[in-house]
């Protein structure tokens, strides 16, 4: 898509935007300041909800958010009313200090769940961060880090898109997550920006949509969080509007699927304890829900990931998974294959097994196997509906960082 341009810098491409992250040990906070921004959120469907996630749905009804204040190290879930009054404590801080009404103000948290916020340190680094706003490179990169948790590495992602009426607006967005992941959000906070012009309910219509190909496709371990939040900001710094007689412009629409899909990736990527990324790949199938349903659980499933990580092509697996997602299926036409950068090889053609013992199908496999990205091909040869999937393997290490995750 040539009308999508990767770009560096983060949030620093954005004009009329400041952002910081300051942290202390285990405890980080970043705050993005996007003065009269129209906002849309999307959250997580767990029944047992964090404090913030309370707070920031009220706050985002509005359809106005000027800052936003995320603290790491402590989940705030769990807390009872304490919990809200945390929350309202944090966001009079940053309201007194940057002179925002505290109603557009949102407020996030990730961590450890149960555990009331040690307010008097995330205080002070909330303090921290506010004296450190800014608009350079690093100022984004200090964000991404402060929100971090069970995280190797800060993830940020930043596009330019050319309109098809030829104008150009910018997104950009930072992103945290690497365990508790599974669809329907996942044990992540995501704050996307852009300085496009865009209606209150065009950005919610925008979001949703962006995530469902985006968030919603990404398992590492299946389990959900309290506190998924991801929150999208327009600021009309560009003075472009993306919104016409026709709806949102198509290639607006596709340039935040492109940022939203390469955020989610870098947290498959970045999976607890991770040493190889899946995609998962189905095409042929009935419909589009019944193509998420088979990736979903091909990612999801832990004798597959398992076997990934051993390196087994078990494409037994597969199929099972397959089998067991709900989608429509019809064993006796299915191809399943896997790929890497080198090599992609059938392991069943239209229901046929091929990589029985001592073939070349298997050899070629085991190889595949070995790599650090490997895919899933699925062809159900049943409709023209498609989807994509994410995950990674299943390793020791991800078992003994959540032994460990509170001791």
């Amino acid at each position: 898509m040539d009308f999508i341009r990767d770009v560096g810098g983060g949030f620093s491409i954005i004009d009329n935007i400041k952002v910081s992250g300051a942290r202390e040990g285990k405890y980080g906070v970043t705050v993005i300041l996007a003065p009269n921004s129209t906002a849309s959120a999307v959250f997580t469907t767990n029944k047992v909800v964090a404090a913030s996630v309370t707070y920031t749905k009220n706050v985002v009804k509005n359809g106005i958010v000027s800052a936003v204040v995320v603290n790491s190290g402590n989940a705030n879930c769990f807390t009872g009313e304490k919990g809200i009054e945390d929350c309202q404590e944090l966001v009079n801080l940053v309201s007194k200090d940057l002179n925002i009404p505290n109603d557009e103000i949102a407020i996030c948290s990730t961590g450890v769940i149960g555990r009331e916020m040690p307010m008097d340190i995330i205080s002070k680094v909330a303090y921290e961060s506010i004296s450190k706003l800014g608009s350079n490179p690093e100022n984004s990169l200090a964000a991404a880090k402060a929100i971090m948790t069970t995280d190797t590495f800060p993830k940020e992602e930043a596009v330019e898109i050319t309109l098809t009426n030829g104008e150009i607006v910018k997104i950009a967005g930072i992103t945290k997550g690497s365990g508790m992941i599974a669809p329907d959000m996942a044990t992540m906070l995501s704050f996307i920006v852009t300085d496009a012009v865009i209606s209150k309910n065009a950005i919610k219509k925008a979001l949703k949509t962006a995530a469902e190909l985006s968030f919603n496709m990404i398992v590492v371990d299946g389990d959900e969080s309290t506190n998924d939040t991801c929150l999208m900001m327009a600021n009309g710094a560009s003075g472009v509007n993306v919104e016409s007689d026709d709806g949102i412009d198509t290639n607006f629409q596709e340039g935040l699927n492109h940022l939203c899909i390469n955020l989610a990736k870098k947290m498959a990527r970045d999976g607890e304890g991770a040493s190889k990324f899946i995609e998962a790949n189905v095409c042929g199938a009935k419909s589009f829900e019944d193509a998420k349903l088979a990736a979903k659980s091909i990612v999801t499933s832990p004798l597959f990931k398992s076997a990934v990580f051993g390196g087994d092509p078990n494409w037994g697996r597969i199929v099972s998974a397959i089998g067991y997602s709900g989608c429509d299926l019809n064993p006796d036409i299915v191809t399943i294959a896997i790929a890497d950068d080198n090599d992609e090889v059938d392991l069943v053609r239209k229901g046929e097994i091929l990589a029985f013992e001592n073939t070349t199908y298997l050899e070629r496999a085991e190889k595949i196997m070995q790599s650090k990205s490997i895919a899933v091909n699925i062809d159900m040869f049943l409709g023209d509906g498609e989807a994509t999937a994410w995950g990674c393997d299943l390793t020791y290490d991800y078992v003994k960082i959540n032994a460990e995750y509170t001791t």
